[in-house]
């Protein structure tokens, strides 16, 4: 599934591609991916005439600003984007289509059919699913050191399933935990409230490093993931935890291991990241 830095630079391409662009009519070849309004007919009337002002991210969701109406759209497991000219092929698991009026258009892809789609009046978002429960922003500067203790402190639960709840911080998935966490040298398996100080602040500093870098590199291409040009990210280069197992540490040498914790695999050094 994509993650913050993902999504990010998804937003920072459909901003360069599609923002200033007016819709003309909208095709929904699979409805369930429409999930508000829950008549598809009405989701493609809205959007008749409105023009992209701005694209906007919110934890692992976009979020398109049009002239009246905010869409909020997630690409789960494989959905992607791409702008393409009007006139070229369709491919197979185009599920949404945007025609804008200069004979573009804004095509969603989605093999796994996991992604979704919201439309709302602008505000309205933020206090309805999916948006309203979702934690802080991770490379927001509300994040401090501090903010993050007092979310972690009291909290029995293993500091790996928390960091993937969104409700607590969000945007954050299974690669970067497991990078942030093989950074701070913390095993993935510790109760959050067992965290000293030293170690909190510098799973702080190795969450917000780890996803500031991925940022730059445009993203991991770990299986399908491409922005919205059809690049890949290049971040997958820089891993030193996640899908390294077999391999050296880059601490200490010693062979990277993989195991299941909450559910999802991870990666981490037996010798660095002692429970």
């Amino acid at each position: 599934m994509p993650e913050l830095p993902e999504v990010e630079t998804v937003r920072r391409t459909l901003t360069l591609l599609v923002a200033g662009k007016r819709i003309e009519r909208v095709s929904v070849h699979l409805p369930r991916i429409i999930q508000r309004p829950d008549d598809v007919r009405q989701f493609s009337h809205l959007l008749e005439g409105q023009t992209i002002r701005a694209v906007e991210r919110r934890g692992k969701f976009l979020r398109l600003l049009l002239d009246e109406l905010v869409l909020v759209s997630h690409l789960r497991m494989e959905g992607r984007y791409g702008v393409y000219r009007a006139e070229e092929p369709v491919e197979k698991h185009t599920h949404v289509v945007f025609h804008f009026d200069d004979g573009t258009e804004l095509r969603y892809k989605d093999v796994r059919q996991f992604g979704t789609m919201h439309l709302f009046a602008p505000g309205e978002e933020w206090s309805s699913a999916p948006l309203n429960k979702l934690g802080v922003e991770p490379l927001d500067p509300a994040f401090t050191a501090e903010e993050f203790r007092q979310r972690m402190a009291s909290r029995s639960t293993k500091i790996k399933p928390l960091l993937l709840n969104q409700e607590i911080v969000t945007g954050i998935g299974n690669i970067y935990v497991d990078e942030a966490l093989h950074m701070a040298r913390i095993h993935p398996e510790r109760p959050a409230r067992s965290l000293s100080r030293e170690e909190l602040d510098a799973l702080h500093t190795a969450i917000v490093s780890t996803l500031q870098d991925a940022v730059d590199a445009g993203g991991s291409s770990i299986k399908s993931y491409v922005n919205g040009q059809g690049e890949m990210g290049m971040f997958q280069h820089q891993l030193h935890a996640y899908g390294r197992d077999g391999d050296p540490c880059s601490h200490c040498g010693t062979l990277m291991v993989k195991t299941v914790v909450g559910g999802r695999g991870t990666h981490l050094c037996p010798e660095c990241q002692k429970l």
